[in-house]
């Protein structure tokens, strides 16, 4: 049976002195970035329109002319290959 050579050993040690954080140093969710989860489409029809979104199966209703949706991020691409509808900032 081979030795490891103090190997284990020295990986314990290098181990325990590494630096714990402590609670005022972990992520907080201040700190941590945003990430966005949908996006707004305008409607720019005369009439309403139902569309699916192709990989939730959500179903996003425009009711009216200018009408803005919220829609899953997911399901953008979708969404933006739709004529009458464009991908905006906000509500």
């Amino acid at each position: 049976m081979s030795c490891c050579g103090k190997q284990r050993e020295q990986f314990h040690s290098m181990a325990q002195a590494r630096p714990t954080l402590d609670a005022t140093q972990r992520d907080t969710p201040q700190s941590r970035p945003i990430r966005h989860t949908f996006v707004y489409f305008e409607y720019i029809g005369k009439t309403a329109l139902t569309v699916l979104g192709s990989i939730t199966g959500k179903r996003y209703r425009f009711t009216k002319h200018s009408e803005r949706v919220a829609v899953d991020l997911k399901d953008r691409l979708s969404l933006v290959a739709v004529p009458n509808l464009r991908q905006v900032l906000g509500p």
